[in-house]
């Protein structure tokens, strides 16, 4: 892939994750090279690899737009959020080290922060570094590049900006025992956990997507 590809890449990926383009927003490939400053050609690679990764969908005709989920999508990609991270916080348990562990708690002290003024920039870049680092420790590039795809979808900002407070301190509660288990270098505890969090998080989305309709 060419820099001009990557570059093209990372910002149209950026925006979809950001929730910029709402789901089912044409991408103009067009318009998209004027915003990243490249031609057509990268434009036109980097949407077949966000095509790839599910966050852009490609009609019959050749148009490109931000993917959309159906209840059975978002079930699967929670579904398989919980293995995965589950299997990451396991492995994470035997390896983590000290330094990691401070760093897993000063983050987490940013949620309990987000906790009092509902800030859900604040929460969710807290939040990201936070299952960043745990996934950092299970030293396992496969399992990171698995679940690069999974972690960053829009549903998860989607579901954090409706948010309450309690959500907020239910994140930290968990998040505190995580950390609690890779103090006792107990993987089967620190999976549960995971695993749990993970579960949670996808009730509190449905909760969310049903008092939408």
């Amino acid at each position: 892939m060419s820099k001009a590809s990557d570059l093209a890449y990372a910002r149209i990926r950026q925006g979809i994750t950001a929730g910029e383009w709402s789901p089912g927003t044409p991408l103009r490939e067009e318009e998209l090279a004027a915003l990243c400053g490249v031609s057509r050609t990268p434009v036109r690679e980097a949407l077949r690899r966000l095509e790839a990764e599910y966050l852009v969908r490609r009609t019959e005709g050749a148009r490109s737009f931000v993917a959309d989920w159906s209840a059975d999508d978002v079930a699967e990609m929670f579904a398989l959020r919980a293995i995965l991270e589950g299997h990451a916080a396991a492995r994470a348990a035997t390896r983590i080290t000290p330094e990691a562990i401070g760093k897993l708690q000063a983050l987490n002290a940013e949620v309990h922060a987000s906790c009092g003024t509902d800030d859900t920039d604040r929460f969710l870049a807290a939040n990201r570094g936070f299952h960043a680092i745990v996934l950092e420790a299970a030293a396992s590039p496969r399992l990171a590049q698995m679940l690069g795809a999974l972690v960053e979808q829009p549903v998860v900002r989607r579901t954090a900006q409706r948010y309450g407070r309690g959500e907020f301190v239910r994140s930290h509660a968990e998040h505190a025992a995580l950390i609690e288990a890779f103090l006792a270098r107990d993987a089967q505890w620190a999976q549960s956990t995971m695993t749990g969090h993970i579960r949670r998080a996808f009730h509190a989305f449905v909760a969310v997507s049903g008092s939408e309709d």
